[in-house]
């Protein structure tokens, strides 16, 4: 004897929603690819670009698995995108990067020394020494630069002010730096104007460096 198990109502009533809602799923599916193919015209072809795998901070240099390579549509990719990891393996960035931001040409310094990658076009960058406590000042921080001059009438006189820190270096690492008080260097992002007031204050006086406080 065969026995036929028949379904319940509310069964049957599970089985057909199950169906449309299968249905539905794909015509959703189908549909937003239709929309997609009808926009390609707009958006262009999907194209790579590099975006930061973690957040990146100024002066790091840049290893293929700091980045990702993501696909988005021409349209919207950057400008000066990158397209390979390996194009930004061994460079500096000049600014911070969050995390899923692209990675783009003028984020990258150009071809040079640690510090030279990091001077934007038109600026220099200057070495000062400073009496300060060790970690006292740590790259990004600004300082006021301010000259005492000797002679008959001794003056003090504030050189140039809300100068950024760009690298700080240790005096018994074999550097060069005007003021010659001993401390650490520190390596100041200046225009060509104020770095030739820097040097004619460390030629002709006692240099010392105030901290400035945070930019809000």
């Amino acid at each position: 004897m065969i026995f036929v198990r028949r379904w319940s109502r509310r069964s049957k009533v599970f089985a057909i929603l199950a169906v449309l809602s299968g249905s539905l799923a794909f015509a959703l599916v189908d549909g937003y690819a239709d929309r997609l193919e009808a926009l390609r015209p707009v958006t262009g072809d999907p194209v790579p670009v590099v975006v930061a795998a973690r957040p990146l901070v100024r002066g790091e240099t840049l290893s293929e698995d700091a980045v990702a390579v993501l696909e988005m549509p021409a349209a919207f990719a950057p400008p000066g995108r990158i397209a390979a990891a390996s194009a930004v393996a061994g460079r500096t960035l000049v600014s911070d990067v969050a995390e899923g931001e692209p990675v783009t040409r003028t984020r990258l310094g150009v071809a040079g020394g640690t510090i030279a990658s990091l001077v934007p076009s038109g600026l220099r960058a200057f070495p000062v020494t400073a009496s300060v406590a060790p970690d006292a000042i740590r790259a990004g921080d600004r300082v006021d630069v301010i000259a005492t001059f000797g002679g008959p009438r001794p003056y003090t006189d504030t050189v140039a002010s809300e100068l950024e820190v760009l690298a700080i270096l240790e005096p018994d690492d074999g550097t060069f730096a005007a003021g010659g008080s001993g401390g650490p260097s520190l390596v100041l992002l200046v225009s060509p104007q104020v770095a030739e007031e820097l040097a004619y204050a460390s030629a002709f006086a006692e240099i010392a460096v105030t901290v400035a406080p945070p930019a809000t």
